[in-house]
């Protein structure tokens, strides 16, 4: 458990409304909700401290959302308006969330698989097994560390870094430096490096490049009072927006330039220490940094039809396994849906869901047996799991 709540979770043997897989930003704004809806409910997360995976990103990084756009459903963020918070900040603002609000979290908890078992669902860790009738998984964007087949061939005199492991320039070796990806992760750290040595970029598509203040305005002012943040995945604009991708906050082609960067085109092969790209070139590559982003891992979750793909089949969170949820996920309903300061509006619905199935579940255990036994198909319980395992006709991530 958090420091502030020890001991006030549920044991291990109980019966919990819904167990949250995942205690970063996602599952510790669905977990306000739930307690606010009075749930027996428990958030497993792997790592020993809250805010883990923030404070191991890179030293320099800084939230694009300006503090005033960053809060947590009951709490704003600590910051004055127009600033920027670090990564450490943000660590911090998730800790003490979970410690005001005494949120029943449990630390150090890996979970190694998820299971229906019958009406229940169960969580396996290395030492315990957890039992609920619903589950919710946000586990987050950030999972698994990916880089392209195309860079393979690089032989063991070459230092390769991913950005996940990325920290500063002195922790990259001396010498010139070839990032692949030219998103935002990508181009933050190509300007931060070029100021010390020569760095090429490595970009297969052109990413659509923002500001960062418009008009005396941060880019999140417009995009908020121009309903770009709210625009959702069962909208024609929705689905247009979701399919160009992400776009990139605050770094230009210019300005990098300027400074030294060069462009490449699309790595397709290497050899030894040879980089070769889409337009026949070849650069000499002593370190590369990839900044090719991350793929979802659910290997661990052993429930027919939740995954097509590797990609989860949901609409706006809900499964078509009833009571199975996600949260948190790269537009799961709107471009806010895995940021920090929007994730709300998500963790909102998806509480109200899980909260009106634990109301419904309750009534079912109270009624009485009629004077023949409950019919396993009668009107009552058709009428009520015909309401209860509809799926939610909002969006159609990957149906």
């Amino acid at each position: 458990m958090t420091d502030a709540n020890t001991g006030n979770g549920p044991g291990p043997d109980e019966l919990l409304d819904v167990i949250v897989i995942g205690a970063g930003q996602a599952g510790l704004a669905v977990a306000w909700h739930l307690a606010q809806r009075g749930l027996r409910f428990l958030v497993l997360e792997a790592a020993d401290q809250l805010g883990y995976s923030w404070r191991g990103r890179w030293d320099s990084l800084r939230l694009f959302s300006p503090a005033q756009y960053d809060a947590l459903p009951g709490m704003a963020f600590p910051a004055p308006a127009d600033t920027y918070p670090d990564k450490e900040a943000v660590a911090d603002f998730l800790r003490d969330y979970a410690t005001r609000f005494d949120l029943p979290v449990q630390l150090s908890t890996r979970v190694t698989a998820l299971d229906r078992v019958g009406d229940e669902f169960q969580v396996r860790t290395d030492d315990e097994v957890f039992r609920a009738q619903q589950a919710l998984v946000a586990t987050g964007a950030f999972q698994v560390p990916f880089s392209p087949e195309a860079g393979h061939g690089f032989d063991g005199s070459v230092t390769q870094i991913h950005s996940a492991d990325y920290r500063n320039p002195q922790s990259v070796p001396p010498g010139p430096v070839l990032v692949v990806g030219g998103g935002n992760s990508g181009l933050q750290i190509a300007e931060e490096l070029v100021a010390t040595r020569q760095v090429d970029v490595s970009v297969g598509e052109k990413v659509p490049m923002l500001p960062q203040r418009l008009l005396g305005r941060d880019l999140f002012w417009w995009l908020t009072r121009l309903g770009f943040m709210r625009v959702n995945t069962a909208t024609r604009l929705g689905r247009r927006l979701r399919a160009r991708g992400e776009f990139v906050i605050g770094t230009n082609r210019r300005r990098l330039k300027q400074a030294g960067v060069r462009f490449r085109p699309r790595l397709v092969n290497a050899q030894g220490r040879t980089a070769r790209f889409a337009d026949d070139s070849t650069l000499d590559v002593p370190v590369v940094i990839w900044a090719t982003g991350y793929r979802s891992d659910y290997s661990w979750i052993s429930i027919p039809g939740v995954t097509a793909n590797g990609r989860v089949v949901h609409r706006r969170g809900v499964t078509d396994v009833a009571g199975l949820y996600f949260l948190g996920l790269s537009w799961q309903y709107t471009r806010g849906s895995a940021l920090l300061g929007f994730v709300a509006d998500d963790a909102a619905y998806l509480a109200e869901r899980i909260a009106a199935q634990a109301t419904r579940q309750t009534q079912v255990e109270a009624a009485p047996e009629p004077p023949f036994g409950r019919p396993s198909d009668g009107p009552f319980q058709t009428a009520g799991q015909e309401r209860l395992d509809r799926p939610a006709r909002d969006t159609g991530t990957e149906r």
